[in-house]
Parts: C-alpha cells; structure tokens; sequence
C-alpha cells in the first residue's frame, strides 16, 4: 500500500489543515438524493480535448490498473479524517490512455446525480487522485459516492465527485456546481480556500 498522508508538506507545516478538526468518522454530505445505479448498464466516458474518447463499462473500469492509498480526507465543512485506505484507478492512468491535447488547462468530473466540479489539469496529474471504488477494504459505500468517486486528498472533498461517471479535458476552465454558488475554485486547505 502507498502512503500518501505525508503530501501536506508541500503546502504547510501541519498535517491538519487550518480550520478543521479531526474525527474518527466519516461525515456523510452531499448535494442530494443517491442517484440509482445500475452496474449492466453503468458507463464511464473521457471526453473532450483528447485524441482518444474513451468508454468504460463497470467491469472493465473495474480492469483497470489499480492501487491502494493511504489518504487524509479534508471537508470544506471543517473536519478531516486521517488514514483512509482508497483502492482505485490513479487519474494519471486514464489521462495517458485517453492522449490529452497540449492546448488542454482543466478537467471537468461529472456525476450520476448531475453534480460536476472542475480542477486544473496539473493538480489532477498526480498518483493520489483517484478513481476510488474501495473505502478501508470495503466497497465504497453508497452515501459516499459509490460505485465510484474521486479522491483529491490535496483539495476539499468538494473537488472529489460522488458517483462520478465520466471526466471532460477542457481548454479552458468552467464552473462546476460548488463553484457556480460561491465556493473557492483552489480548494487549497492549507490556505483555507473555501470560498471565492
């Protein structure tokens, strides 16, 4: 397992992010209701500026080469829970299968329940983003995003989409839903980007 809980060091000096409090549980928030799911009918698209479109079943996102990460999860709400174990499909991995365009700046995630939020390319192309399906061994639960979500432990868990279903590479940035009602694009804790 890879152990990524030591990445604060790029952005402070404590591993608790400014404002927040630690807890042992794993707070449920979303925008609303669990969207329904169906894994025969599921699909994963990558889309946009990109020279390969790409689709994904569940079983062959499933296929996919994975790996399990030791994360911190931070919430713009103000707590962080420590030592997470995610299993999924690093970012990097679909961007290198999908062949992003130069002119491309920011990535788009949307969501089975329509929920989008976007994030600079460069802070997407890194190990610890991922496509996670697994929380602490288990299936990811469905209140927190599963069959699949993205985890962004270098950003609010706002930035990390609830039952995620497909990424868009974009040439310039767009709002997503958070972003559109006033919440910070960074979403840098260690700063305490919460809001625009």
């Amino acid at each position: 397992m890879k152990d990524v809980t030591d990445l604060y060091n790029e952005y402070g000096d404590e591993r608790l992010p400014p404002g927040q409090h630690e807890t042992d549980r794993f707070p449920v928030l979303s925008m609303g209701a669990e969207p329904e799911w169906d894994p025969e009918t599921w699909e994963f698209t990558v889309s946009g500026a990109i020279e390969d479109p790409l689709s994904f079943s569940w079983e062959e996102f499933r296929d996919l080469p994975s790996e399990t990460q030791r994360q911190d999860f931070h919430c713009v709400t103000g707590w962080s829970t420590f030592d997470r174990e995610f299993t999924g499909v690093p970012f990097p991995e679909i961007a290198e299968r999908a062949g992003v365009s130069e002119d491309v700046t920011h990535v788009m995630f949307s969501a089975l329940d329509g929920y989008t939020t976007d994030l600079p390319l460069e802070a997407c192309m890194r190990e610890e983003v991922l496509f996670a399906w697994e929380l602490d061994g288990e299936p990811l639960p469905r209140e927190h995003g599963g069959p699949l979500r993205v985890v962004t432990p270098h950003k609010y868990a706002y930035k990390g989409a609830k039952w995620v279903d497909g990424v868009e590479f974009l040439t310039e940035a767009e709002p997503g839903y958070w972003e559109k009602r006033g919440y910070s694009r960074a979403a840098n804790p260690w700063r305490e980007q919460r809001y625009s």
